[in-house]
């Protein structure tokens, strides 16, 4: 995988970031949360590799089953850039259609079994 630096932002812009990682393969997660927000996720990438250039105040965060995984949300627009993952808290995915000149329709995407990791079945 080749590791790119992307810059990225939610939908009004006060929130914007900067990523370290590769977008292939890119990922989708059945989770309950997941199903609903409809996102195409990056592979996993350490914490290191994510800067929020502005905004970190304007982020609020959502968490729900396990209370593991942190998922960051803008608390002006509501578009989701990025979350920590419940398997690894180390490791972050960014929200592919949050990245600046990337066209997330043109990308093929796998399936996470996010779904199998809950404790409360489908909500």
């Amino acid at each position: 995988m080749t590791t790119t630096t992307y810059e990225g932002s939610c939908h009004c812009g006060k929130v914007r970031f900067e990523i370290d990682s590769p977008i292939t393969p890119a990922v989708r997660c059945n989770c309950s949360l997941c199903r609903r927000r409809g996102a195409l996720m990056t592979p996993t990438f350490a914490e290191a590799n994510l800067r929020i250039i502005s905004g970190s105040e304007d982020l609020a965060v959502y968490q729900f089953n396990t209370q593991v995984a942190r998922h960051f949300f803008c608390r002006h627009c509501g578009v989701y850039p990025f979350h920590q993952t419940r398997k690894d808290r180390g490791l972050w995915r960014a929200n592919i259609g949050c990245l600046h000149g990337v066209n997330p329709y043109a990308l093929d995407a796998t399936v996470s079994d996010g779904a199998s990791l809950s404790l409360a079945g489908d909500v």
